[in-house]
């Protein structure tokens, strides 16, 4: 049997459960927003150097390297929202249930993803 119970008929995750979670939400969280302002200063763009070396294939490097830059610091910043989300709902007691179907998240689910809002089958129905 799992360790989340029902309180007063609603479904609840034990509180001493939390604690850990919340910690460790938060410390993905610092790690993210260091990784971003890395991405964002390995940018091409932010470089001086940028407007003296005008040839194609610098160029062509420079843009490649933006657009990337951009694609990781985009799959960053959404990775912070899934995260900060998930502390809002420890907030308000609602972490660990599902917010597709209603019914508690697998223990295993979120161990491996605890920023997770949706159970396994409601992930699945969302990707068809």
């Amino acid at each position: 049997m799992t360790e989340k119970s029902k309180v007063g008929g609603e479904l609840k995750f034990p509180a001493r459960l939390l604690v850990p979670i919340k910690k460790f939400l938060e410390n993905e969280i610092v790690k993210m927003k260091k990784r971003e302002k890395q991405i964002n200063q390995s940018d091409p763009f932010k470089h001086e150097s940028r407007m003296s070396e005008n040839s194609l294939e610098e160029d062509v490097d420079e843009q490649l390297g933006h657009f990337e830059s951009q694609i990781k610091a985009s799959f960053v910043r959404k990775q912070i929202v899934e995260l900060r989300k998930a502390l809002t709902l420890i907030k308000l007691g609602k972490y660990g249930i599902c917010q597709g179907c209603g019914k508690m998240i697998d223990t295993d689910r979120l161990a491996i993803k605890p920023e997770a809002t949706i159970c396994v089958t409601c992930e699945k129905e969302k990707e068809l």
